[in-house]
């Protein structure tokens, strides 16, 4: 059986209207990351940061999963082996696209975290400053969200898939952002075989095997159909 390992970031979503960080126009040029996506900027500011965040949150509340969503639920059902997604994304448009098992490594828009318990909760609507715990009660809420300077989620599962992966692909990320842009690295020294399927190259291109470029809603449901009849 071919252990698969796959790691998604914004380029996914992009063609389900979801902004990526280069988009010139995009949500994030209208912000400073350091401002909405840093824990300081939570301590200087806790308004402004949930704002945005609820803002984004009925971005992605709006959005449909696209055709490379779909293929890779597809790929998730059909395929004789182990299949572990790892996305960089917050939203929810692999579960729209009906896959079953994702890791959200940078957290999730429709999740709330107690800074003070870490427990963790759905949200559904706009969250407030303030907002009361529902396990401890503290006046604590905060986005469920991994920000610049916090360890992202996952990372000892992530790193035990990536140490059995016989085939590793990273699918419309940048390569920017470490850990998640050495995943390739770890995934080759392990041997596997590995793909980058990307609108263009990411800053880490040189490290892939294989590449495949054009849009994912193009490249990702060809690279399934090969992976299934092969």
């Amino acid at each position: 059986m071919t252990n698969i390992v796959i790691l998604t970031g914004a380029g996914i979503s992009a063609e389900s209207g979801l902004g990526t960080f280069r988009d010139a126009d995009g949500l994030w040029a209208k912000h400073n990351i350091e401002d909405v996506a840093t824990p300081e900027g939570f301590a200087r500011n806790p308004q402004l940061v949930v704002d945005f965040y609820n803002m984004r949150r009925a971005e992605a509340q709006k959005a449909q999963a696209n055709a490379a969503h779909i293929a890779l639920a597809e790929l998730e059902t059909r395929h004789n082996g182990a299949v572990t997604l790892i996305t960089q994304n917050v939203d929810d448009l692999h579960e729209k696209g009906g896959m079953q098992n994702v890791l959200h490594m940078h957290g999730q828009l429709n999740s709330a975290l107690c800074s003070s318990c870490d427990h963790r909760w759905p949200v559904a609507q706009d969250m407030q400053v303030g907002q009361i715990c529902r396990d401890c009660g503290a006046p604590t809420a905060r986005p469920d969200i991994v920000w610049f300077g916090e360890m992202p989620y996952g990372m000892e599962r992530i790193e035990t898939a990536l140490s059995r992966a016989d085939i590793f692909a990273a699918i419309g990320t940048s390569g920017n952002v470490y850990p998640a842009a050495g995943f390739v690295q770890m995934a080759k020294a392990y041997g596997a075989h590995t793909i980058e399927l990307n609108l263009e190259p990411s800053a880490v291109v040189s490290q892939f095997d294989e590449t495949r470029f054009g849009k994912a809603s193009e490249t990702v449901p060809a690279w399934v159909r090969d992976l299934l009849q092969t």
